[in-house]
């Protein structure tokens, strides 16, 4: 997978990408993570990259001729994947629509991408028209620029890239993943201050512990996220199971 960013500050990436997972990934050649700086792509001696709206207002505005000029040198007019598929030029953007798990799946399906990091006020609305295929926002508030939803992206989708994790089957279990949020994890040693790892997974019976997991998985998002069990696949066992723990908890608190 490869990962194209454009941004106004390209000193902010290398710290986090060059740690853990993502380095790793990057070294054995599962994932490639190329920095612009959008500054590099102006014709004048101060480098300017945004100006005042047309109109009036506060703030400034990314100026459209250097950001088309950045991403077009670097990903042509018109960039194709092998696949075919046209490779996604997303905008980071509180006005896109929201990041979740299924986006950052879908993502993971395409072997190329390229993120533009909004700044100031916001852009040039002709980059929004002409230029990006989509935009992504990673929630319902404002950062001052795009540059940490880019990394977001970056880790969310590189984890589901075969081979990233250490663990094949890792990312399957995690929160969102499969619809709800991950169950309890717990480690050595058995008995921590009196707190005891329960016992069904000290058990050594898998069948027991997938159905404990799958159990802790759904009371805790009952509890945490009761906004997502509505929209949750779940077969007619687990939906008698989720019933009966509405009925237990009725009049306490969730």
């Amino acid at each position: 997978m490869k990962f194209e960013v454009f941004t106004l500050l390209p000193e902010v990436f290398p710290p986090y990408l060059e740690s853990s997972i993502l380095k790793r990934a990057s070294e054995r050649g599962l994932i490639q993570v190329n920095i612009f700086n959008i500054r590099e792509y102006t014709h004048d001696k101060h480098h300017v990259t945004d100006d005042t709206p047309y109109g009036g207002g506060g703030g400034m505005v990314m100026k459209p001729e250097p950001v088309f000029e950045a991403v077009e040198s670097v990903m042509g007019q018109n960039p194709v994947q092998t696949t075919g598929q046209p490779v996604p030029i997303i905008l980071l953007t509180p006005q896109g629509r929201v990041f979740t798990q299924r986006v950052a799946e879908e993502l993971s399906q395409h072997e190329h991408i390229a993120m533009i990091c909004g700044r100031y006020e916001g852009v040039d609305e002709r980059i929004r028209e002409h230029l990006v295929t989509d935009e992504i926002s990673v929630g319902d508030y404002v950062l001052t620029g795009g540059e940490l939803p880019a990394m977001i992206l970056i880790d969310a989708v590189s984890r589901l890239i075969p081979g990233v994790l250490g663990d094949p089957t890792g990312a399957e279990d995690d929160s969102h993943s499969m619809g709800l949020l991950e169950y309890p994890h717990y480690t050595k040693p058995a008995e921590f201050r009196g707190w005891k790892v329960p016992e069904v997974l000290q058990s050594g019976n898998h069948a027991k512990i997938d159905q404990w997991r799958r159990e802790q998985s759904l009371l805790r998002t009952l509890r945490k996220r009761p906004d997502i069990l509505e929209k949750a696949e779940l077969n007619e066992k687990e939906k008698e199971f989720v019933k009966s723990l509405k009925s237990n908890l009725t009049g306490n608190s969730l």
